[in-house]
């Protein structure tokens, strides 16, 4: 079974980062895709960075302040959040797809974000 493990959210003020991490059970390069998902509340699921095919893609929101990272020995996907935003705060969610062997879509626990003004 695959499992995906958020860790790094928390409580930070405006303009301030945070860096999340996202520990996965199998090598991090056997995924389809990998990526960050985030939930406030009272909104969709909002995408905030997919790594697919050796490319990454940020929601138009986080661009230039946010930066998606894979340490592949490690099996760690990593989330590095600057000049954070208000509008930031949600819950983030670690995702990851396989297409061979253990297919499906995983998803972590979630980590809260919250960004204080």
């Amino acid at each position: 079974q695959v499992q995906l493990v958020e860790s790094g959210g928390g409580l930070v003020q405006a303009g301030g980062s945070l860096r999340l991490s996202c520990a996965a059970s199998r090598s991090i390069s056997t995924f389809n895709a990998i990526g960050w998902y985030r939930q406030a509340p009272g909104k969709q699921r909002e995408t905030v960075a997919i790594t697919s095919g050796g490319t990454t893609t940020y929601g138009d929101s986080v661009k230039g302040r946010f930066t998606n990272s894979r340490d592949n020995a490690k099996n760690v996907m990593a989330l590095q959040m600057n000049s954070l935003k208000p509008e930031d705060t949600a819950v983030y969610y670690c995702m990851g797809r396989v297409v061979s062997g253990a297919v499906g879509t995983y998803w972590g626990q979630g980590t809260q974000v919250t960004v204080s003004s």
